[in-house]
Order: structure tokens, then sequence, then C-alpha cells
């Protein structure tokens, strides 16, 4: 073997071995921040669908003088959202679409959070204060909107 076949070889091999090294090296950082992305995403569109329950309720608070009971109560503000005539009216300019989360408005699924195993959110009321204040919480994390002992969080999510 001469030594221009040898060195031809050896700049083939580690040719290559750069480009795979490359390749290793750009998926190794590439890949937690695209992981990284998406789970930020996925939070955003879970609070967003959060907040538009919450002005459901503050709208149903509202109309009826009182928040939905703990028991059916995401089930009566599912209700009063479908048939309510001022909501139908109203409800294209209050619930609106956020394309840089992907969140979209679909009212069937409001009270399920986004998040995979699309569990229910859960709602409580404690109306033995007064005012009357609640509860809303995502089943999968640790956002919520009010608070059960303090009246200063009505309608005040822990994220901002």
């Amino acid at each position: 073997m001469t030594v221009d076949r040898r060195n031809t070889i050896l700049t083939v091999v580690l040719g290559v071995i750069i480009v795979v090294l490359g390749w290793y090296l750009y998926h190794s950082i590439v890949d937690p921040y695209e992981v990284v992305e998406q789970r930020e995403e996925m939070t955003q569109r879970v609070r967003h669908n959060m907040e538009d329950i919450r002005d459901g309720l503050v709208r149903y608070n509202r109309r009826n003088d009182k928040f939905p009971p703990t028991q059916g109560g995401l089930d009566s503000l599912m209700e009063f959202m479908r048939t309510d005539s001022i909501m139908l009216a109203i409800q294209d300019s209050l619930f609106t679409d956020n394309p840089e989360s992907g969140y979209t408005f679909k009212l069937d699924s409001l009270i399920y959070s986004p998040r995979p195993p699309h569990k229910r959110f859960e709602y409580t009321l404690n109306d033995t204060s007064n005012p009357p204040i609640y509860l809303l919480e995502d089943p999968d994390s640790d956002d919520k909107i009010g608070s059960l002992e303090k009246a200063t969080l009505l309608n005040a999510p822990n994220w901002k």
C-alpha cells in the first residue's frame, strides 16, 4: 500500500467519523430542546383552557349570582355555555384560539385537560365563605386558579 492510498483511506474514514459525530452532537443538543418546547407548548394549552373555564365561571356567576356547585359544577357550566343566549352570542369573542400554543377552542372538550391522558379538571366550590370562592386545578400539574381559603385569590391563576 502506498502512502497516498493510505492517506486517502484515512481521510475518508476520518471524514465519515466527523460527519457521524457531528450528527450525534446535533441531535444530543436539539432533541432535548424539542422535548422541552413540546412540554411548554402543552402547558400553555392547558393554562389557556383553564383560563377559558375561568371566564365561563365568571359569566356564570354574573348571570346566576352564584358559582356552580362542587358536585357536577363543570357539567353545569358546560350546560350554561351551550344554552345561554348571551354566552352563545359572545362565545366567539370571549374564547379565542391561540395559534402560538396550538390551542383551539372546543366547547365539548373544554373541561378536559389537553395533556394526555386528558383527565378532567378538578373544580371545588367553597360556598361557606363570603364571597363564595372556588378552586380549579389541573390534575397533572400544580397549575390552579383560585383558592379555597383566600378570597383575594378569586379568579387568580398561580402561574402569573
